[in-house]
């Protein structure tokens, strides 16, 4: 498989635009304080950009309030504050291990997506309705499938 290794994604990062994503957690509470809200939005965060300059003045923010700043702001609270910086130390690692211009901020994370799953079964092809193509091996053509109303 050609992503087991680090240098294969870098060589596919280099190969055209690419970006980072970051999923849940540390990310979605940095995009909060980076978008300065006044308390956690879902809407607001997931799918939110964030430069790699924009990631580090939040963190920097983040690091010069202290454990007890960090706990007082709404999109943080008491629960992740002891988290926050650990959790921006392994930010910081990921995009020096694979630079990227900016990074996508998912909320829905995997866990939540297996859920949904279990709940409702995998997602439907979003490819309905297409037409078959003639295969070379002589299957029919487009022109039959079209007369008979496929």
């Amino acid at each position: 498989s050609g992503w087991k290794r680090r240098s294969d994604v870098l060589a596919a990062m280099a190969a055209g635009p690419s970006h980072l994503i970051g999923t849940s957690g540390t990310v979605t509470c940095l995009a909060g304080v980076h978008l300065g809200l006044p308390r956690y939005r879902r809407d607001a965060v997931d799918g939110a950009w964030m430069t790699r300059a924009c990631a580090e003045a939040a963190i920097g923010r983040l690091r010069d309030l202290g454990p007890a700043g960090r706990a007082r702001l709404p999109t943080i609270g008491p629960e992740r504050a002891g988290l926050m910086l650990s959790g921006c130390a392994i930010i910081d690692a990921a995009w020096e291990l694979y630079p990227a211009e900016r990074l996508r901020v998912a909320d829905r994370g995997l866990r939540e997506g297996l859920l949904l799953t279990m709940m409702y079964g995998p997602p439907r092809s979003k490819r309905r309705g297409r037409r078959r193509k003639a295969s070379a091996a002589g299957a029919e053509s487009e022109t039959e499938a079209a007369s008979d109303g496929r």
